[in-house]
Protein backbone atom coordinates (compact mmCIF):
# COMPACT_ATOMS: atom_id res chain seq x y z
CA UNK A 1 0.00 0.00 0.00
CA UNK A 2 2.86 2.37 0.82
CA UNK A 3 4.54 1.56 -2.50
CA UNK A 4 1.30 2.30 -4.39
CA UNK A 5 0.95 5.64 -2.62
CA UNK A 6 4.54 6.62 -3.32
CA UNK A 7 4.12 5.75 -6.99
CA UNK A 8 1.05 7.97 -7.31
CA UNK A 9 2.88 10.76 -5.48
CA UNK A 10 5.92 10.54 -7.78
CA UNK A 11 3.71 10.49 -10.88
CA UNK A 12 1.94 13.67 -9.79
CA UNK A 13 4.76 15.63 -8.18
CA UNK A 14 7.66 15.13 -10.58
CA UNK A 15 6.08 16.47 -13.79
CA UNK A 16 4.48 19.26 -11.78
CA UNK A 17 7.92 20.41 -10.59
CA UNK A 18 9.36 20.30 -14.10
CA UNK A 19 6.45 22.20 -15.68
CA UNK A 20 5.78 24.83 -13.04
CA UNK A 21 8.75 26.99 -14.10
CA UNK A 22 11.11 27.68 -16.98
CA UNK A 23 11.88 24.57 -19.11
CA UNK A 24 15.64 25.24 -19.11
CA UNK A 25 15.78 25.01 -15.31
CA UNK A 26 13.48 21.98 -14.93
CA UNK A 27 16.34 19.60 -14.10
CA UNK A 28 17.63 21.99 -11.45
CA UNK A 29 14.20 22.27 -9.81
CA UNK A 30 13.59 18.54 -9.76
CA UNK A 31 17.07 17.80 -8.40
CA UNK A 32 16.62 20.44 -5.70
CA UNK A 33 13.22 19.11 -4.66
CA UNK A 34 14.42 15.52 -4.56
CA UNK A 35 17.56 16.48 -2.66
CA UNK A 36 15.45 16.52 0.46
CA UNK A 37 14.70 12.83 -0.08
CA UNK A 38 18.33 12.24 0.79
CA UNK A 39 17.79 13.81 4.19
CA UNK A 40 15.35 11.05 5.06
CA UNK A 41 17.63 8.46 3.48
CA UNK A 42 20.44 9.51 5.82
CA UNK A 43 18.37 9.78 9.00
CA UNK A 44 16.00 6.84 8.57
CA UNK A 45 18.56 4.00 8.90
CA UNK A 46 20.03 5.53 12.05
CA UNK A 47 16.67 6.26 13.69
CA UNK A 48 15.19 3.01 12.43
CA UNK A 49 18.14 1.07 13.77
CA UNK A 50 17.55 2.53 17.22
CA UNK A 51 13.80 1.91 17.19
CA UNK A 52 13.49 -1.34 15.28
CA UNK A 53 16.73 -3.29 15.72
CA UNK A 54 16.03 -4.11 19.35
CA UNK A 55 18.17 -6.50 21.36
CA UNK A 56 16.30 -9.73 20.79
CA UNK A 57 16.55 -13.18 22.25
CA UNK A 58 19.47 -15.19 20.89
CA UNK A 59 18.94 -18.21 18.65
CA UNK A 60 20.35 -20.50 21.31
CA UNK A 61 17.87 -19.17 23.88
CA UNK A 62 14.99 -19.54 21.42
CA UNK A 63 15.96 -23.14 20.76
CA UNK A 64 15.45 -23.98 24.45
CA UNK A 65 11.89 -22.59 24.48
CA UNK A 66 8.74 -24.46 23.62
CA UNK A 67 6.90 -23.51 20.42
CA UNK A 68 4.27 -21.35 22.13
CA UNK A 69 6.89 -19.33 24.02
CA UNK A 70 8.95 -18.87 20.84
CA UNK A 71 5.94 -17.44 19.00
CA UNK A 72 5.19 -15.10 21.90
CA UNK A 73 8.77 -13.80 22.06
CA UNK A 74 9.05 -13.30 18.29
CA UNK A 75 5.67 -11.54 18.16
CA UNK A 76 6.84 -9.21 20.93
CA UNK A 77 9.97 -8.32 18.96
CA UNK A 78 7.91 -7.75 15.81
CA UNK A 79 5.88 -5.04 17.55
CA UNK A 80 8.97 -2.80 17.43
CA UNK A 81 7.89 -1.63 13.95
CA UNK A 82 4.44 -0.47 15.03
CA UNK A 83 5.51 2.80 16.65
CA UNK A 84 7.66 4.09 13.75
CA UNK A 85 5.00 3.25 11.17
CA UNK A 86 2.28 4.91 13.22
CA UNK A 87 4.35 8.12 13.37
CA UNK A 88 5.00 7.99 9.62
CA UNK A 89 1.33 7.44 8.90
CA UNK A 90 0.33 10.38 11.10
CA UNK A 91 2.80 12.70 9.34
CA UNK A 92 1.52 11.64 5.92
CA UNK A 93 -2.10 12.31 6.93
CA UNK A 94 -1.11 15.82 8.06
CA UNK A 95 0.75 16.44 4.78
CA UNK A 96 -2.26 15.23 2.78
CA UNK A 97 -4.49 17.67 4.67
CA UNK A 98 -2.08 20.55 4.06
CA UNK A 99 -1.93 19.92 0.31
CA UNK A 100 -5.69 19.53 0.13
CA UNK A 101 -6.19 23.11 1.31
CA UNK A 102 -3.29 24.71 -0.59
CA UNK A 103 -4.23 26.36 -3.88
CA UNK A 104 -1.74 25.16 -6.49
CA UNK A 105 -1.66 26.26 -10.16
CA UNK A 106 -3.39 23.90 -12.60
CA UNK A 107 -0.84 22.86 -15.23
CA UNK A 108 -2.87 20.16 -16.95
CA UNK A 109 -2.91 20.13 -20.72
CA UNK A 110 -6.19 19.95 -22.62
CA UNK A 111 -5.80 16.74 -24.61
CA UNK A 112 -9.30 15.35 -24.13
CA UNK A 113 -10.22 12.75 -26.72
CA UNK A 114 -6.64 11.90 -27.65
CA UNK A 115 -5.66 9.77 -24.67
CA UNK A 116 -6.23 6.45 -26.45
CA UNK A 117 -4.16 7.59 -29.41
CA UNK A 118 -1.47 9.20 -27.25
CA UNK A 119 -0.75 6.01 -25.33
CA UNK A 120 0.86 4.45 -28.38
CA UNK A 121 2.05 7.63 -30.04
CA UNK A 122 3.97 8.67 -26.94
CA UNK A 123 6.69 6.21 -27.96
CA UNK A 124 7.45 8.36 -30.97
CA UNK A 125 9.70 10.21 -28.57
CA UNK A 126 12.86 8.11 -28.69
CA UNK A 127 14.36 9.82 -25.66
CA UNK A 128 11.31 8.85 -23.60
CA UNK A 129 11.80 5.17 -24.47
CA UNK A 130 15.43 5.48 -23.43
CA UNK A 131 14.42 7.20 -20.20
CA UNK A 132 11.93 4.45 -19.33
CA UNK A 133 14.64 1.81 -19.77
CA UNK A 134 17.23 3.88 -17.91
CA UNK A 135 14.92 4.50 -14.97
CA UNK A 136 14.20 0.77 -14.81
CA UNK A 137 17.91 0.03 -14.48
CA UNK A 138 18.59 2.95 -12.15
CA UNK A 139 15.93 2.04 -9.60
CA UNK A 140 17.06 -1.58 -9.80
CA UNK A 141 20.60 -0.47 -9.00
CA UNK A 142 19.53 1.84 -6.18
CA UNK A 143 17.37 -0.77 -4.47
CA UNK A 144 20.13 -3.35 -4.82
CA UNK A 145 22.65 -1.01 -3.21
CA UNK A 146 20.52 0.23 -0.33
CA UNK A 147 18.39 -2.79 0.54
CA UNK A 148 21.27 -5.29 0.45
CA UNK A 149 23.88 -3.00 2.02
CA UNK A 150 23.80 -4.41 5.57
CA UNK A 151 24.18 -7.98 4.32
CA UNK A 152 26.90 -6.89 1.87
CA UNK A 153 28.86 -4.89 4.45
CA UNK A 154 28.82 -7.65 7.07
CA UNK A 155 30.16 -10.14 4.51
CA UNK A 156 32.65 -8.01 2.57
CA UNK A 157 34.04 -5.93 5.47
CA UNK A 158 33.39 -8.31 8.36
CA UNK A 159 31.52 -5.74 10.48
CA UNK A 160 28.48 -6.26 12.71
CA UNK A 161 24.86 -5.51 11.81
CA UNK A 162 24.87 -2.49 14.14
CA UNK A 163 28.01 -1.07 12.54
CA UNK A 164 26.56 -1.70 9.08
CA UNK A 165 23.43 0.23 10.09
CA UNK A 166 25.50 3.32 10.88
CA UNK A 167 27.39 2.98 7.61
CA UNK A 168 24.03 2.76 5.85
CA UNK A 169 23.24 6.10 7.46
CA UNK A 170 26.48 7.41 5.99
CA UNK A 171 25.33 6.12 2.60
CA UNK A 172 22.15 8.12 3.02
CA UNK A 173 24.14 11.21 3.97
CA UNK A 174 26.34 10.73 0.88
CA UNK A 175 23.14 10.43 -1.17
CA UNK A 176 21.88 13.69 0.34
CA UNK A 177 25.17 15.50 -0.18
CA UNK A 178 25.41 14.27 -3.76
CA UNK A 179 22.01 15.66 -4.64
CA UNK A 180 22.58 19.09 -3.14
CA UNK A 181 26.10 19.37 -4.54
CA UNK A 182 25.12 18.26 -8.03
CA UNK A 183 22.02 20.47 -8.00
CA UNK A 184 24.45 23.35 -7.59
CA UNK A 185 26.58 22.03 -10.48
CA UNK A 186 23.58 21.92 -12.83
CA UNK A 187 23.69 25.71 -12.87
CA UNK A 188 27.04 25.46 -14.68
CA UNK A 189 27.05 22.11 -16.51
CA UNK A 190 24.47 20.40 -18.71
CA UNK A 191 22.54 17.70 -16.90
CA UNK A 192 23.33 15.01 -19.48
CA UNK A 193 27.08 15.56 -19.08
CA UNK A 194 26.83 15.19 -15.32
CA UNK A 195 24.72 12.07 -15.76
CA UNK A 196 27.32 10.46 -18.03
CA UNK A 197 30.18 11.36 -15.68
CA UNK A 198 28.41 10.13 -12.57
CA UNK A 199 27.30 6.89 -14.23
CA UNK A 200 30.86 6.20 -15.37
CA UNK A 201 32.28 6.81 -11.89
CA UNK A 202 29.55 4.67 -10.33
CA UNK A 203 30.41 1.81 -12.69
CA UNK A 204 34.07 2.07 -11.67
CA UNK A 205 33.12 2.02 -7.98
CA UNK A 206 31.02 -1.10 -8.58
CA UNK A 207 34.18 -2.73 -9.90
CA UNK A 208 35.97 -1.73 -6.68
CA UNK A 209 33.07 -3.13 -4.63
CA UNK A 210 33.54 -6.44 -6.45
CA UNK A 211 37.33 -6.73 -6.38
CA UNK A 212 38.36 -5.01 -3.13
CA UNK A 213 38.18 -6.35 0.42
CA UNK A 214 37.67 -5.05 3.93
CA UNK A 215 36.33 -1.61 4.75
CA UNK A 216 37.36 -0.37 1.27
CA UNK A 217 34.29 -2.12 -0.13
CA UNK A 218 32.04 -0.12 2.21
CA UNK A 219 33.68 3.15 1.16
CA UNK A 220 33.18 2.20 -2.50
CA UNK A 221 29.45 1.70 -1.93
CA UNK A 222 29.25 5.02 -0.08
CA UNK A 223 30.81 6.60 -3.16
CA UNK A 224 28.21 4.90 -5.37
CA UNK A 225 25.46 6.40 -3.21
CA UNK A 226 26.95 9.86 -3.73
CA UNK A 227 27.22 9.60 -7.51
CA UNK A 228 23.92 7.82 -8.16
CA UNK A 229 21.99 10.34 -6.06
CA UNK A 230 20.92 12.61 -8.93
CA UNK A 231 20.21 9.94 -11.51
CA UNK A 232 16.49 9.51 -10.82
CA UNK A 233 15.46 13.19 -11.17
CA UNK A 234 17.92 13.79 -14.02
CA UNK A 235 16.69 10.81 -16.04
CA UNK A 236 13.11 11.86 -15.34
CA UNK A 237 13.53 15.47 -16.41
CA UNK A 238 15.49 14.54 -19.55
CA UNK A 239 12.91 11.88 -20.37
CA UNK A 240 9.87 14.19 -20.32
CA UNK A 241 11.64 17.10 -22.00
CA UNK A 242 9.62 18.55 -24.89
CA UNK A 243 6.86 15.93 -24.61
CA UNK A 244 4.24 18.71 -24.52
CA UNK A 245 0.79 17.05 -24.60
CA UNK A 246 2.40 13.68 -23.87
CA UNK A 247 4.06 14.87 -20.65
CA UNK A 248 1.50 13.38 -18.26
CA UNK A 249 1.49 9.95 -19.89
CA UNK A 250 5.23 9.99 -20.40
CA UNK A 251 5.88 10.76 -16.75
CA UNK A 252 3.55 7.95 -15.71
CA UNK A 253 5.46 5.48 -17.89
CA UNK A 254 8.79 6.55 -16.42
CA UNK A 255 7.41 6.11 -12.90
CA UNK A 256 6.06 2.68 -13.86
CA UNK A 257 9.59 1.66 -14.80
CA UNK A 258 10.59 1.72 -11.12
CA UNK A 259 9.47 -1.90 -11.19
CA UNK A 260 13.15 -2.47 -11.87
CA UNK A 261 13.58 -2.15 -8.12
CA UNK A 262 11.48 -5.29 -7.71
CA UNK A 263 13.23 -7.30 -10.43
CA UNK A 264 16.95 -6.52 -10.57
CA UNK A 265 17.75 -7.09 -6.86
CA UNK A 266 16.62 -10.68 -7.45
CA UNK A 267 19.38 -11.05 -10.02
CA UNK A 268 21.79 -9.46 -7.53
CA UNK A 269 20.81 -12.20 -5.08
CA UNK A 270 20.93 -15.01 -7.64
CA UNK A 271 24.40 -13.97 -8.75
CA UNK A 272 25.62 -13.66 -5.17
CA UNK A 273 24.22 -17.03 -4.14
CA UNK A 274 25.28 -18.76 -7.32
CA UNK A 275 28.91 -17.67 -6.97
CA UNK A 276 29.00 -17.90 -3.17
CA UNK A 277 30.24 -14.31 -2.97
CA UNK A 278 27.89 -11.39 -2.37
CA UNK A 279 30.42 -8.98 -3.86
CA UNK A 280 29.80 -10.47 -7.30
CA UNK A 281 26.24 -9.19 -7.05
CA UNK A 282 27.60 -5.74 -7.87
CA UNK A 283 27.96 -6.79 -11.49
CA UNK A 284 24.21 -6.05 -11.69
CA UNK A 285 24.47 -2.35 -10.66
CA UNK A 286 27.57 -2.08 -12.87
CA UNK A 287 25.54 -3.06 -15.94
CA UNK A 288 22.77 -0.69 -14.84
CA UNK A 289 25.14 2.28 -14.70
CA UNK A 290 26.51 1.45 -18.15
CA UNK A 291 22.96 1.62 -19.56
CA UNK A 292 22.43 4.98 -17.84
CA UNK A 293 25.72 6.25 -19.26
CA UNK A 294 24.54 5.30 -22.77
CA UNK A 295 21.29 7.20 -22.16
CA UNK A 296 23.26 10.29 -21.22
CA UNK A 297 25.54 9.94 -24.23
CA UNK A 298 22.96 9.42 -26.95
CA UNK A 299 19.54 8.36 -25.67
CA UNK A 300 18.53 11.69 -24.15
CA UNK A 301 18.50 13.56 -27.46
CA UNK A 302 14.94 14.74 -28.04
CA UNK A 303 14.49 13.33 -31.53
CA UNK A 304 10.99 12.20 -32.50
CA UNK A 305 10.56 9.19 -34.76
CA UNK A 306 7.76 10.82 -36.72
CA UNK A 307 9.87 13.85 -37.67
CA UNK A 308 13.21 12.14 -38.13
CA UNK A 309 13.29 13.20 -41.77
CA UNK A 310 12.45 16.82 -41.00
CA UNK A 311 15.66 18.36 -39.61
CA UNK A 312 14.07 21.77 -39.08
CA UNK A 313 11.67 20.26 -36.54
CA UNK A 314 14.17 18.18 -34.62
CA UNK A 315 14.49 19.59 -31.12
Amino acid sequence: MIACGLTILETAANPYITLVGKPETSTFRLNLAQSFNGLAASLAPIIGGKLILVEGVSDSALAKMDLATQKSVLASEATSVQGPYFVLGTILVILAAVFYFIKLPDIRTNNEGTAKQSFWQVFKHKHLSWAIASQFFYVGAQVSVFSLFILYATKSAGITDKEATYYLGVCGFAFLTGRFFTTFLTRFFKAQYLLVTYAFISALLCFVAIMASGITTVYAVIGICFFMSVMFPTIFSLGIKDLKEDTELGSSLIIMSIVGGAILPRFFGYLSDGTGNIQNGYYVPLVCFVVIMLFGLMGQKTTRKDIINQPNEIL
